[in-house]
């Protein structure tokens, strides 16, 4: 796994987001506070509608705060997203069905006005990355959802950002197509050292991927933890099986009871 260091590129100060409706206010985001290095694997945990994606799309400029400060790489997060400071990856893979994976992963590259020689050594680099090698040509419904997921990730890549923010990616898939996406996940991050924000509900998946996990409170949404993972870079999934691993899932469950208990 890649080295963490010591440079903010996510920081939130104080922040709120409060979405006006029909039937009053929403307070989505609450006093959030929280700091993201460079080269973190960072996973946002919490009940449904706690804030986490909400918190990943404020960061993408897809959500406003009403309140507070949030940068990225010392910007805005608006001026970021036109620096091209991140990549998204969404819940479902979102891949077009009448363009090939290959056409997919160029989109954003067409859109950036990438010449057609870079835009296939991209293309050519990230299918390598996420093991897809030899797919480029297929459609989207050739492929299973774990290589469409996989494909949607390397569209992400495909720009070279150095963040990725990844909302619940693997939440549809099967245990054992998840469990392998995890490993894959690891791998590509110590081979890239991206900054990762990554959204998810299951506290297994927490603990094996992150160097620090943020745990959230239901509506509306605030921070209960920061966990510091202490494992080791390499993680096998058998590291599941350890009293470190389980000491920490236990933190965790912990964590989302007392905000619970918090809630009003």
């Amino acid at each position: 796994m890649t080295e963490a260091g010591t440079t903010a590129v996510i920081e939130a100060k104080a922040l709120d987001l409060v979405f006006q409706t029909a039937d009053g206010p929403v307070h989505a985001l609450k006093d959030v506070n929280l700091s993201i290095n460079r080269g973190e694997f960072v996973s946002f945990i919490g009940p449904s509608g706690c804030g986490k994606t909400t918190f990943l799309r404020c960061i993408a400029a897809l959500e406003h705060p009403t309140g507070g400060s949030l940068t990225v790489n010392g910007l805005t997060p608006d001026e970021a997203r036109r620096k091209r400071a991140y990549g998204y990856v969404f819940q479902a893979a979102g891949l077009y069905p009448w363009r090939t994976i290959a056409g997919n992963i160029k989109l954003p590259l067409e859109i950036m006005g990438f010449s057609r020689d870079e835009q296939e050594e991209r293309v050519r680099n990230v299918l390598q990355l996420v093991d897809l090698e030899g797919f480029g040509k297929k459609f989207p419904w050739q492929l299973s959802g774990g290589m469409q997921q996989r494909a949607s990730i390397a569209r992400a890549l495909a720009f070279d950002a150095d963040i990725l923010l990844m909302d619940e990616p693997f939440g549809a898939l099967d245990e054992i197509v998840r469990d392998r996406l995890n490993e894959e996940l690891l791998k590509l991050w110590a081979r890239t050292g991206k900054t990762i924000g990554f959204v998810t509900h299951s506290i297994p998946e927490a603990v094996y991927l992150s160097t620090k996990i943020v745990v959230m409170s239901p509506r509306p949404g605030r921070i209960t933890d920061v966990i510091d993972s202490p494992l080791p870079k390499d993680r096998p999934l058998e590291i599941r099986d350890s009293r470190d691993f389980i000491e920490i899932a236990h933190r965790v469950r912990e964590g989302l009871r007392a905000g619970h208990g918090d809630e009003v």
